[in-house]
């Protein structure tokens, strides 16, 4: 009978030993999902690849090659200008979504206005040298940006100090309440003709494109096929913008982080 108990005892114990080993795998297995796990291989390449320098010098030379082309051929009655975006198009904040890595959490306004007042980001390759080609050719540029309009003196300091001209409040155009761009671009138009535009975001150059999702985005994008590298210029931007918020996850910024993943996962194209 002692030996029947002493056998029961050591079979439970063994029971629950491989039960709790089992749950202790299942739980390693379970994979945490981090706010910004898809950022990282992004802000990587943006910080790291020399291939990213190589896109943003293309596209300031084909920036200057047409503007070249524009000036040997200009006609217009009206002074002409360049319309140019800030952020990811000639200053980068990749080191402000270094941060978002580093605390992992979400785009918040605090943390972005904490980043601005720094005025630390740096010239985007290419960028600096073909805004003051523009100056010497007489050309306005005008920096529409989707920064808050209270982030002005900050914004022009941080372009004073990396040398970019017409850095004033005539030129520098924030947004006050629409993200919208048009209208800011239509007040640039009646005192000039703009004949180069300059973004990351497809809405840096058409209106065409604000809030649509990525089936709309790509059908415009078609039909606008002969503008790229004539009249709109874009650099490379894989860290953020409206291809995710309003086409990946479709403009609804309230999905949590683990349907935000299953979203990205669910729209990646495979065999």
């Amino acid at each position: 009978m002692k030996n029947k108990i002493i056998i029961s005892l050591f079979t439970v114990f063994i029971f629950l030993g491989c039960k709790t080993q089992i749950t202790t795998i299942k739980q390693k297995n379970i994979r945490k999902t981090s706010l910004q796990d898809h950022a990282i291989q992004a802000v990587l390449w943006q910080q790291n690849a020399s291939e990213y320098k190589a896109l943003t010098y293309q596209a300031y030379n084909l920036a200057q090659l047409r503007l070249d082309q524009i000036l040997a051929n200009n006609n217009s009655q009206k002074p002409i200008a360049i319309v140019t975006d800030i952020d990811e198009t000639l200053l980068d904040n990749s080191p402000y979504s270094g941060k978002q890595i580093e605390l992992d959490e979400n785009y918040t306004s605090e943390r972005w206005a904490e980043w601005v007042a720094q005025k630390k980001a740096n010239a985007i390759p290419g960028a600096l040298a073909f805004f003051n080609y523009a100056k010497s050719k007489n050309v306005a540029v005008f920096y529409i940006s989707n920064r808050s309009a209270e982030q002005t003196k900050e914004t022009i300091e941080n372009l004073k100090l990396k040398g970019f001209p017409f850095a004033d409040e005539t030129h520098v155009l924030l947004k006050t309440n629409s993200s919208e761009k048009g209208t800011r671009r239509s007040i640039v138009n009646q005192t000039h003709e703009i004949v180069l535009l300059l973004g990351d975001n497809l809405s840096d150059f058409s209106s065409i494109f604000e809030n649509s999702t990525t089936t709309k985005r790509n059908k415009n994008t078609d039909s606008l096929k002969t503008f790229f590298g004539k009249k709109y210029i874009v650099l490379p931007n894989p860290m953020y913008g409206d291809w995710e918020t309003k086409g990946v996850l479709e403009g609804n910024y309230n999905w949590t982080n683990s349907q935000k993943d299953s979203i990205r996962r669910k729209k990646i194209t495979s065999y």
